[in-house]
């Protein structure tokens, strides 16, 4: 996918997402609809950084781009799946313990304040536990076999390098899902209009993916807005403990101007 194509296709999805929310804000009221945009712009501000990590994954596999759509389309679905299981099975152990809000608080708060001190290293991802187990139970090609996931050699059932690939993706995918979903609890714990701004934002995530391969050396510092839209909704859930609301206006600007910055800080360091 072009530049030119993949950015035409996440203005579309981000379209969508604007009418349906708008549809949302006039229909059932101005606080659902700053929920949905909230939770849209939380779970597609945090996918970048997820992005950059399937971008070095493919690399690493010396996977082709051709190959790559495939494997982003299957992790879309997956992703839709679980996100589903996730947000409806979180929000019912929040209704149940609301204390578990104020954990998620100070998971998220850490979780940013990792990303802002850790240094970048190279990983290894061919040396994955994940993949190793997976190795155990079905032998794997070492070449691939056109888009195919599977293939068989000699009447036997193999998995082709890129089957591994989309295991390695829906894992990490999992992974990125713990800190979104509870940064998006700390905007609304409304199971509908978590999932249905997850949702939107996830479909226009693969267009997302081939815009920021083509341009990945202007957007490598957004990490850095990520970590601080994790340890702010950290801090929102954890300082309501003592009944310290943040609204939801206040915090779609303090989510925004960071992301924002962000953008403008690795737009300067790149040029």
């Amino acid at each position: 996918m072009r530049a030119k194509s993949a950015l035409r296709n996440f203005i579309t999805w981000a379209s969508l997402a604007f009418i349906v929310n708008v549809f949302i804000y006039f229909i059932f009221g101005a606080d659902y609809g700053l929920e949905f945009l909230g939770g849209y712009i939380i779970e597609l501000s945090l996918s970048v950084d997820n992005l950059f990590l399937f971008l070095i994954i493919f690399t690493s596999f010396n996977i082709p781009i051709s190959y790559q759509k495939r494997v982003l389309t299957y992790g879309i679905i997956g992703a839709i799946i679980l996100r589903f299981i996730f947000i409806f099975l979180g929000v019912a152990i929040i209704n149940k313990f609301n204390w578990i809000l104020y954990i998620f608080g100070f998971f998220l708060f850490f979780s940013g304040l990792k990303i802002l001190l850790n240094k970048e290293e190279e990983v290894d991802f061919s040396k994955s536990k994940i993949l190793n187990i997976m190795k155990h139970f079905i032998p794997v090609t070492n070449e691939l076999n056109k888009e195919n996931f599977f293939v068989k050699i000699n009447g036997v059932l193999h998995a082709t390098p890129l089957l591994l690939i989309l295991v390695l993706i829906e894992s990490s995918d999992i992974i990125f899902a713990l800190d979104s979903i509870p940064a998006i609890f700390s905007i609304t714990t409304n199971p509908y209009i978590v999932y249905s701004s997850n949702i939107f934002a996830i479909l226009g995530l693969r267009s997302m993916y081939f815009l920021l391969a083509k341009l990945n050396s202007m957007f490598n510092h957004i990490k850095y807005g990520v970590a601080f839209i994790l340890m702010f909704t950290g801090i929102k859930l954890f300082i309501a403990f003592w009944g310290i609301n943040i609204s939801t206006v206040v915090s779609l600007l303090v989510i925004a101007i960071i992301l924002l910055s962000s953008v403008l800080f690795s737009l300067i360091r790149s040029n």
